[in-house]
């Protein structure tokens, strides 16, 4: 694996297999320099290369005397365990915070769940819609009139999720530096998930903006926050939210018309059927060429398979290949000590090895 002067180089941190966000989140860290040991099952896949790169890969039995070892090892060692699973079972195996903890004060035991480690629903199953669904982020999504539309797993597994979590680790580890000593991050997705809609939470007093679904000016009701089908079936997004942008908007795809009564919801259908007929007479390309890049706040929507070769995208190195393979590039980026991309080996035992000799 080649080596990173990312600004987490020299960071220790074990990885507990697992699926979604927790993966996430040790590629988060190891893609600005943390060493990764990733504890897994015997015979597991590589099943994304890109969320799981950057690892030092080790198949340990945790059922087994010596694998549990091995794992107390680590984390003697280590500044941060990520754990995925439901609780109780890193305590059932002998592997708990408190076990932890108690060989290595410094370290921060990061707990990532969807319903978190106490409360009614802590030991069921779940997936991203339903923790989203009890914080109110999922009803707000889709058509007014339609069941709600899951916004893939984008807002709970990583947004409520991974995103959170690396971020309660950064935080623990700052106040390590000041006591010296390590905690539990217990990350929820509907922890995070309720943060995220702290916005709408706290501005529900503003009339158009709305969480009731296909509502608001942020939901799709507002016929300049919204997206248009072009003349070729693709579409463009319009988020000429400010005055001055939809001034812009309106100059350049020559609608004078639609100039009065832009913030009166009462309007909002009838403008949008008129743009709506605009934008069908050129395609996505044209209008491109004629908003995109101007204070218009306009955008194609692209598909994943196309977002690569995007001129802005392309020019910020937004995707990078490596070994063949074509990854998204390490964020956010660093002025001195830049992330790096780099490959999965099998030398986690080596790894530890070398942790537990103080290399």
């Amino acid at each position: 694996m080649s080596q990173s002067n990312g600004p987490l180089t020299g960071l220790k941190v074990v990885e507990f297999v697992g699926i979604g966000p927790g993966p996430h989140v040790a590629m988060l860290l190891a893609d600005l320099g943390a060493e990764v040991v990733r504890i897994e099952r015997q015979g597991t896949r590589v099943l994304n290369p890109v969320v799981e790169r950057a690892r030092h890969r080790v198949a340990v039995d945790v059922k087994s005397e010596e694998g549990r070892q091995f794992c107390r090892d680590a984390a003697a060692s280590a500044d941060v365990l990520i754990e995925g699973f439901r609780p109780g079972v890193m305590e059932r195996l002998g592997l708990g915070p408190d076990e932890l903890l108690g060989i290595n004060p410094r370290l921060v035991y990061a707990r990532m769940t969807g319903w978190g480690q106490e409360g009614p629903l802590s030991h069921a199953a779940g997936h991203d819609i339903n923790y989203i669904a009890i914080t109110g982020a999922l009803a707000a999504v889709g058509k007014k009139g339609e069941p709600a539309t899951p916004p893939q797993n984008l807002v709970g597994d990583f947004g409520g999720g991974s995103m959170y979590c690396a971020f309660g680790i950064m935080a623990a580890l700052y106040e390590r530096e000041r006591s010296g000593k390590g905690q539990v991050v217990d990350a929820a997705i509907v922890d995070g998930a309720t943060s995220l809609m702290s916005f709408f939470f706290g501005i529900r007093q503003i009339g158009y903006i709305k969480t009731e679904r296909g509502e608001g000016l942020l939901g799709g009701a507002a016929h300049y926050y919204r997206c248009y089908e072009c003349a070729d079936g693709r579409e463009i997004s319009v988020g000429a939210l400010e005055p001055q942008f939809y001034a812009e908007l309106l100059e350049k795809i020559d609608a004078p018309e639609l100039a009065e009564g832009r913030d009166n919801p009462a309007n909002w259908d009838e403008m949008a059927d008129r743009l709506t007929e605009l934008f069908k007479t050129k395609t996505q390309a044209e209008w491109c060429a004629i908003l995109e890049g101007s204070d218009a706040c306009v955008a194609a929507v692209l598909p994943l398979e196309e977002a690569r070769e995007h001129p802005h995208l392309k020019a910020r190195g937004s995707y990078q290949e490596h070994d063949g393979i074509w990854h998204t590039a390490p964020a956010p980026r660093f002025s001195r000590t830049p992330g790096t991309i780099r490959s999965s080996v099998e030398d986690g035992a080596d790894v530890v090895a070398g942790w537990k000799q103080g290399s």
